[in-house]
């Protein structure tokens, strides 16, 4: 049983200090994730709770739970069955569940988050057990409202993660399978950045599937039509996004996995109005910002001076761009255009200029076509005309970056940063390893899937040293923005905002101290960077005007600042239970919260709000 914490902020709400009231007894305890301990109640809970007969006599600890569980773990069979029983677990006892990522992180991250939750995103309708989450029904659009306001009261949702299943984890249009994506982005929140599990929101709007796979199988659990688009789709991501705001005000919303048309259509309507994210857009281009800025500051060069090729246009390289660009403008105070000056844009015809087939958010950075010319408009005479220090690709072409293409670049810039992002691994642009040797080992190098570390003769004198290659993993990131718009309660999620997230994440990077480290930290040490992300995001909210005037945020004094988010952040521990009467505790005493359906109001409640 961890200590009780003595602080000074543990009158805040959401304070991780002291004793959890609990109103429930017997089953209805044992059934509760938040609150069953299983063998680890102790005799004075199973006394004060009428558990005696319902549990073994033997009293264990956190510590023996979480080793027979990895006992079981490691039993099945493959991934996909590990990922199946971790499921299972969080449906009996969160914190076992999540003291058990946080002992095994390096084991079991790639378990419960991609690939394998891409297959069991793709098996949802075969595995599938029970319901989690809040399931909407595109052809039932004047039910939204009705049915979020089944998930608690204004005060009871933090955090909401919303996909519309069209484009999950590289494995395409996924359909109703697509609420697991929202189940897992918010499983890391509180792995990563100690979000509450209680307080936050899964949700999927089924629009049907694209998917002929799953429109013929017979198992299949979603709407068993063809997607619907245009404006009645529209209409019911508006419903929504208008009902969570009625019903749940304080919350946070996270977009996940939309299709390349809407994802930053949709985001970019919705950042005026509500505190919101998309991780596949904004995620992406603030790590890769922070490798860039760390690559960077190792190569002794300024932002300001950065010229950025990035191979691969689509919602992944246009987020990278525009998180570059504003970090830009933040940096120089010049507007975007000027700022996208710096950037070029390169997709399947070559180098994006005025007179190509562009979309919105491509626009800005297009060349003029007359200025070009005649010119050769690929990948390699781009890379020979303009002489960046900086080389994203996102295009999904394996091998894209050749010998010649990293040789040319490296004539031009002493340490030339080059991210080959594109997931899977059989998708990368270029290993490191080949990066390093075609470089001499001057390349800064970062990838977007796990690469094991490269030797070469690159030290003094030709000595040998080992380069580890740092991971632009979404999880470093994410979950930090989100703790820091959370509890600053902020009304939006602003372009600084941002830019300070990202610059709290590049100020982490290991090579800063040795450059044959990594660009950036692992997912091993990311509770201490989302602390460090969260700062550094309450601070521009208090600065920009946007956190709740209400709260007493110490934000001029960073030690403070961080206990105050530390103090909030929920860990997997068993804090001790204090029985509290039904008539005077509070929904979260009465198991309720992550309940749906418990309240007596909830159509009164749905009307009012409507009204």
């Amino acid at each position: 049983m961890s200590p009780p914490k003595s602080n000074k902020y543990s009158h805040l709400p959401l304070s991780t200090s002291g004793p959890i009231d609990c109103a429930v007894r017997g089953t209805v305890l044992l059934n509760s994730p938040f609150f069953n301990r299983g063998s680890a109640h102790t005799i004075e809970e199973r006394e004060e709770f009428g558990l005696y007969g319902l549990l073994p006599q033997s009293v264990q600890t956190l510590e023996q739970q979480v080793h027979r569980a990895y006992e079981q773990y490691s039993t099945r069979k493959d991934d996909l069955a590990k990922n199946t029983f971790l499921t299972s677990l969080k449906e009996q006892n969160a914190v076992l569940y999540y003291r058990l990522l946080q002992d095994h992180m390096g084991e079991m991250f790639s378990v419960v988050y991609t690939p394998t939750e891409g297959d069991a995103i793709q098996n949802f309708s075969r595995i599938f057990r029970r319901p989690e989450g809040c399931f909407l029904n595109i052809n039932n659009i004047e039910r939204v409202s009705q049915d979020l306001a089944q998930w608690g009261r204004p005060e009871d949702i933090d955090y909401i993660v919303v996909s519309d299943g069209e484009e999950i984890l590289g494995i395409g249009d996924q359909g109703v399978g697509g609420i697991l994506i929202s189940v897992a982005k918010l499983a890391l929140t509180t792995l990563c950045a100690g979000i509450h599990p209680n307080r936050t929101l899964p949700v999927v709007l089924d629009c049907g599937t694209d998917n002929e796979n799953l429109l013929n199988d017979d198992l299949y659990l979603g709407l068993r039509q063809k997607r619907v688009r245009g404006e009645k789709y529209d209409k019911f991501v508006d419903e929504f996004v208008q009902s969570a705001r009625k019903l749940f005000p304080k919350a946070y919303i996270h977009f996940e996995d939309f299709g390349l048309t809407n994802a930053r259509r949709i985001l970019d309507h919705y950042r005026p109005e509500v505190p919101c994210f998309n991780d596949d857009v904004q995620g992406t281009g603030c790590v890769t910002l922070a490798a860039i800025m760390a690559g960077l500051h190792v190569s002794k060069q300024k932002l300001e001076d950065i010229r950025l090729v990035v191979f691969g246009a689509g919602s992944a390289g246009l987020g990278i761009a525009d998180q570059v660009r504003d970090a830009i403008v933040a940096e120089k105070g010049i507007g975007k255009e000027e700022a996208a000056k710096q950037i070029w844009l390169i997709d399947k015809p070559g180098l994006l200029t005025t007179d190509s087939e562009l979309d919105g958010g491509q626009k800005i950075f297009a060349k003029d076509s007359s200025e070009w010319g005649d010119k050769d408009r690929s990948l390699h005479s781009v890379i020979k005309e303009v002489k960046p220090n900086v080389l994203i690709g996102t295009s999904t072409v394996p091998k894209a970056f050749t010998e010649e293409i990293i040789r040319e670049m490296a004539k031009h810039t002493p340490r030339p940063v080059i991210l080959p992002l594109s997931n899977p691994t059989r998708l990368h642009e270029a290993v490191p390893e080949d990066i390093l040797r075609w470089t001499d080992g001057k390349a800064l190098v970062a990838t977007g899937s796990p690469f094991e570390p490269v030797k070469g003769p690159w030290g003094e004198d030709g000595k040998e040293v080992t380069v580890k290659v740092g991971e632009c993993n979404n999880s470093v990131v994410f979950p930090g923005i989100g703790l820091g718009a959370v509890l600053s309660r902020t009304r939006l999620l602003t372009d600084k905002m941002l830019v300070a997230a990202v610059r709290g994440l590049a100020d982490l990077s290991p090579a800063l101290k040795d450059n044959t480290a990594p660009l950036l930290p692992g997912v091993d040490v990311v509770r201490d960077v989302s602390v460090r992300v969260a700062r550094e995001v309450v601070k521009c909210a208090v600065e920009e005007g946007v956190a709740d005037e209400g709260l007493d945020i110490p934000a001029h004094n960073d030690k403070e600042l961080e206990e105050w988010i530390r103090v909030q952040m929920w860990e997997p521990v068993y804090r001790p239970l204090r029985r509290v009467e039904s008539n005077e505790a509070s929904r979260e005493a009465k198991a309720e919260l992550k309940v749906a359906g418990s309240l007596e109001d909830v159509g009164e409640e749905t009307r009012r709000v409507k009204e």
